[in-house]
């Protein structure tokens, strides 16, 4: 029985160690019990082991397995838990659990779930084929439970119930480049990889390694220099004048902002502009790579993430942070990059980008509590009422992972904007709720979202996890916002686009 998390352990990969290694932290869970309303593998767990009296050791594999595919990896245990690393019983029941996946995945997987798998895990080649066609692709796969969508599930895997976001007919990336054309200004970086223009590399950094469990973010740095290169379009407020930006961006769009919802970006560099932040994008990011980590697949993961850190890295050196405005992405580029590519030539890279990467609000309120800096106070949408006193707001659980605190709650209190928090699970975490086989499962787990959400009471429902808020108008059929829209709202920023 080996305690790693550590793919290049040559135990990582050996089933029965992982059997042994499960046994010992089942029987830990079991005796302390504190995870016991987090999500469906510790009830699962517990009663299988109290069916036995407490003997951990009589689980048969099976059931071993049950509670691994109920594992959606929200990472709420890892920060519950009293006993993760430095602790000598170095638990980490999240990282356990996708050991026991990649195992599963080197074992080799049947037809159907391989097939769900590569659906799931191409976002890039769905997200530039759909948006070619969007009209078309939404149509055909926006309804629930329709022909095509029952199709889909028995061929791909893809629950037919699950709503599904609609693709936009025009990418982030292909906004913002056109934008900048406009305004006859060049960026440092180009745009992004899927674009097929090229950026700025540089040379490995001196960073250590990440051995140990995740750690709080070290959180932005905002205020560097360099001359702006993006200026606002026509009829936007202008930003506050300066001779040097308060900061310098490079904003790493995820498959989400880049192929589904293209306003939350629009609206983050309009709002970032704004506060003085110049803003670019990255050349040659694709997705993060989450899909293939959760599934189990390290090699494909790996190479995710050495593609990304080395393009991310190169913005870095320039003097700009990395904005990730979906938390699922932020968590990995920050905690799974330098964990995975540690003992790699692209390690010290890995833990440059992760000290440099922030959520959009994280930034903007360090920003706001730095010195020197400032955010901008003005806010006419707030007075025309185009924004209201208060909102339901979602505490994603995958920013809870990251230690930041509660960001997007602070920033809009600058605007005056009470948020009523709302702390439960949306079922989805990565793919997971997606799946047919757990789609009964998620929408049990993500009930409670929903009667919080309507019990709440508000008119305006935000959020920043773009899964969670597609969960949350599925079970009340309130579609949530990005807190950073409503800040552009409050500003009186127009979104510059269209879908």
């Amino acid at each position: 029985m080996t305690t790693t998390y550590d793919p290049r352990d040559a135990a990582y990969f050996d089933e029965s160690d992982l059997r042994g290694e499960l046994e010992r932290v089942y029987d830990l869970c079991h005796g302390c019990r504190l995870c016991f309303n987090l999500c469906p593998s510790f009830p699962t767990l517990f009663d299988f082991i109290d069916a036995r009296d407490g003997d951990v050791a009589a689980m048969t594999h099976a059931e071993q397995d049950k509670v691994i595919d109920e594992c959606y990896q929200c990472k709420l245990c890892y920060v519950k838990c009293p006993y993760v690393p430095p602790h000598e019983w170095a638990l980490d029941f999240p990282r356990l659990m996708m050991r026991a996946h990649a195992v599963r995945k080197r074992k080799g997987t049947g037809i159907r779930e391989t097939i769900t798998d590569q659906v799931l895990a191409r976002t890039d080649l769905l997200g530039r084929v759909s948006t070619a066609a969007a009209p078309v692709v939404n149509a055909v796969t926006g309804r629930p439970g329709s022909l095509p969508r029952r199709v889909m599930e028995k061929t791909a895997g893809m629950a037919a119930e699950r709503m599904l976001p609609p693709y936009a007919r025009q990418r982030f990336t292909t906004w913002f480049t056109k934008r900048r054309h406009a305004s006859g200004t060049s960026g440092t970086s180009g745009t992004s990889g899927t674009s097929g223009t090229s950026g700025t590399s540089g040379t490995s950094g001196t960073s250590g390694t990440s051995n140990g469990a995740p750690a709080p973010a070290t959180g932005p740095t905002p205020g560097g220099t360099g001359a702006p290169n993006a200026s606002p379009a026509p009829g936007t407020p202008p930003a506050p004048a300066a001779s040097l930006p308060q900061g310098r961006v490079s904003v790493f769009p995820t498959c989400f902002v880049e192929y589904m919802e293209p306003a939350i970006g629009r609206d983050l560099v309009a709002v970032y502009e704004h506060n003085g932040i110049d803003c670019d994008i990255p050349a040659g990011t694709r997705c993060c790579g989450a899909p293939w980590l959760h599934q189990g697949n390290v090699d494909q993961f790996v190479k995710a993430a050495e593609r990304n850190v080395a393009a991310l890295a190169g913005e870095v050196r320039t003097g700009r942070d990395v904005i990730v405005a979906q938390p699922t992405c932020a968590y990995v580029v920050r905690q799974d990059y330098p964990r995975y590519l540690a003992g790699t030539p692209s390690e010290a890279d890995a833990e440059l980008v992760a000290a440099h990467t922030s959520d959009p609000a994280e930034y903007l309120m360090a920003l706001h509590k730095g010195e020197g800096t400032s955010l901008a106070t003005d806010f006419p949408g707030r007075d025309s009422g185009d924004v209201p006193d208060q909102v339901t707001y979602h505490v994603a659980c995958h920013l809870q992972a990251q230690n930041i605190g509660l960001k997007s709650r602070d920033l809009l209190k600058v605007a005056g904007v009470k948020a009523t928090l709302v702390q439960q699970c949306s079922g989805i975490d990565g793919t997971w709720g997606y799946r047919a086989e757990n789609y009964e499962l998620a929408r049990k787990v993500a009930a409670p979202l929903g009667r919080k959400v309507e019990e709440a009471g508000h008119d305006v429902v935000c959020g920043d996890c773009h899964l969670a808020n597609g969960s949350i108008e599925q079970e009340t059929g309130i579609r949530p916002v990005h807190p950073i829209q409503l800040m552009a709202r409050a500003y009186g920023l127009a979104d510059e686009g269209g879908r």
